[in-house]
């Protein structure tokens, strides 16, 4: 009898499996780290092969760990880094080049060539990466033509693993991250693969967020298990914490901080720097949503341990942070990775400053914490403003760093928010483990899943409001500096 299900997350550091059972419990996981290069500035790069071969091996080790055999799993969901593009040979199984990720920047003056002509394609998604591909590898552009390779993210070269080559596959959430999307009608866009010379047919299907799309090889798991979710990690997590209504928000702390809002069946633009995404396809049709980020979060806690050394392991920088009562005059603009929504400034750079001899390791670590939350707090405003619906009282949290109690108590505060973390802060993976179950009736419907979902806590906001314009009006002073205005 099927009384699990596992999901996959592919992230660009690492990959996890996690196995759940029906009451939404966490039974076992494992994770491995996924290796990146780069070859040239700008370029990122990932080994397909080894991608695959760690995934196989974590699935692996969560089915041991949780002591069932694969034929006890009901079935399976995978999230994944969005538009980091692959190319392979159906006839082999073999990729043709490394996996180009999505930071990947060896397109910019394709891109730009494109929107001289018309075409708006931004270099971090997957288009243009098919095409360099298809350019720079001997014989792929005939190989092409001949119907034998197959384009994919990550997500469609993981199904098309795991089905033994049988599923070639994505969904819409997936699809909208590729800039070869057609928003209006959920199809790959004619004009745009004719502009790129892209073989409409190497291209996966298209196929519903959650829904039965093939099993898994016999020979890969040693049962036939229903491959049945796959969407992009960020969607994923919106599902995972159940925002499945307009106005419905979220932040996932990792490396950078991502915002969605959930903003219903209707494509909506936006005039504050975030991006419009599908969120979903179910049977009900296609949802969407705003996304904005704050490019750099976790990563500045990174630096803090790696740059500066001045950390053994990113949980010290709430023990730091919590053993004094303030920053003592010490502030950071995070712009490590320069400013996202709502500025997209990419020249913009890190500060920190307020430094005097009486600063110390704690109000360093205690001012870059505050300098994530308050660049959040400006990525939800943005949202907010663009939101369908009334303003939202409580915000949902997942991601690493939502494990930093000191870090969302600060985020309650510069916000006003309430701050709700779930148990499970792996998200997205339990949004793909959702959008399984729900495929295949593992759990009857949303009601069913809501009722499984679990906080761990709440943090309120301790300021006033007039303390959190005060600090606001301070803060945009810094931003303006690291963007360099005067």
């Amino acid at each position: 009898m099927s009384s699990h299900v596992l999901a996959i997350d592919e992230g660009g550091t690492g990959v996890r499996a996690y196995v759940f059972d029906h009451d939404g419990r966490e039974i076992a996981t494992a994770y491995a780290e996924i290796g990146l290069s780069c070859p040239r500035p700008g370029w990122v790069e990932h080994d397909p092969l080894a991608l695959w071969e760690r995934t196989l091996a974590v699935t692996r080790t969560a089915l041991e760990r949780a002591a069932i055999p694969a034929s006890a799993l009901d079935a399976i969901g995978v999230a994944n880094q969005r538009a980091s593009a692959l190319v392979w040979d159906a006839e082999t199984g073999l990729p043709v080049y490394p996996a180009i990720g999505w930071q990947d920047l060896r397109t910019v003056v394709r891109c730009e060539e494109l929107g001289r002509r018309g075409h708006l394609v931004h270099p971090m998604q997957s288009a243009t990466k098919y095409a360099w591909t298809l350019e720079h590898v001997a014989d792929a552009r005939a190989r092409a033509a001949a119907g034998r390779l197959r384009f994919g993210t990550i997500d469609s070269w993981i199904a098309w693993k795991l089905s033994g080559g049988a599923c070639h596959v994505t969904d819409p959430s997936n699809a909208s991250c590729t800039g070869i999307y057609d928003f209006m009608a959920n199809r790959w866009d004619e004009t745009l693969l004719d502009a790129l010379e892209l073989p409409a047919a190497c291209l996966p299907t298209i196929v519903p967020t959650s829904a039965i799309c093939g099993t898994t090889d016999r020979a890969v798991l040693g049962a036939a298990v229903r491959l049945a979710a796959r969407a992009g990690d960020q969607q994923a997590a919106m599902f995972g914490q159940l925002r499945t209504e307009p106005g419905m928000m979220k932040i996932t702390y990792g490396t950078a901080a991502m915002m969605d809002l959930n903003v219903g069946p209707s494509l909506r633009l936006s005039p504050h720097g975030a991006f419009p995404l599908v969120l979903w396809g179910l049977e009900d049709g296609i949802t969407y949503c705003l996304e904005g980020s704050a490019v750099t979060a976790g990563a500045a806690v990174q630096w803090l341990r790696d740059g500066l050394g001045i950390l053994h392991d990113a949980a010290e920088s709430e023990v730091l942070a919590t053993s004094i009562p303030d920053s003592g005059g010490v502030w950071c603009v995070p712009a490590f990775q320069g400013l996202g929504t709502p500025y997209l400034d990419a020249s913009a750079r890190a500060l920190l400053g307020g430094l005097s001899r009486g600063t110390g390791r704690a109000e360093i670590a205690r001012a870059v914490l505050e300098g994530i939350a308050f660049r959040c707090s400006e990525v939800i405003e943005a949202l907010r403003a663009d939101s369908p619906t009334a303003a939202i009282d409580v915000l949902r949290v997942d991601g690493g760093a939502a494990r930093n109690d000191f870090l969302m108590q600060c985020q309650a505060d510069v916000t006003g928010l309430v701050i709700e973390r779930p148990v499970v802060v792996d998200a997205a993976t339990l949004g793909a483990a959702y959008l399984a179950g729900l495929a295949t009736g593992f759990w009857r419907d949303r009601t069913e899943v809501a009722r499984i979902w679990k906080r761990d806590r709440l943090f309120e906001p301790r300021t006033t409001a007039a303390e959190r314009a005060e600090g606001l009006a301070h803060w945009k002073k810094r931003v303006a500096l690291a963007r360099g205005d005067t």
